[in-house]
């Protein structure tokens, strides 16, 4: 939306709102979910945003996890494929399961990936 004029927003006149108070306190709950401002967040849907949420921090500190587990398996992987004298009694059963886990362990981190980026409407 393209403001022509220098009219800014404070010097315009105000929209009011009427609804109830549990009415109020859901429009502020979501607008703290997206971390907008109640004022900010009614402009954005008023005017046809698309209101982005922000990343759950829970969310951030799963894939972290995951992207530490994936790190790990990787290196008993890699130490393997080196023939490092400190694998050389895993058998191929033991390999075949790193390699298991290894894709179970992407498979989560897809799935919280997808948490984060889906909208919450259509989880």
């Amino acid at each position: 939306m393209e403001n022509t004029d220098k009219t800014t927003r404070k010097a315009s006149p105000p929209i009011k709102v009427y609804c109830l108070p549990e009415e109020r306190q859901q429009v502020a709950a979501n607008a703290r979910a997206v971390g907008l401002s109640l004022s900010t967040y009614l402009l954005n849907v008023g005017v046809g945003y698309q209101v982005r949420g922000i990343v759950d921090h829970k969310q951030v500190e799963e894939l972290a996890r995951i992207n530490g587990d994936l790190g790990r398996l990787g290196g008993l992987l890699k130490l393997w494929l080196t023939n490092d004298a400190r694998t050389a009694q895993f058998g191929e059963s033991t390999i075949r399961a790193v390699l298991s886990r290894i894709e179970a362990t992407q498979d989560r981190m897809i799935g919280v990936m997808q948490g984060v980026v889906r909208p919450r409407s259509e989880r």
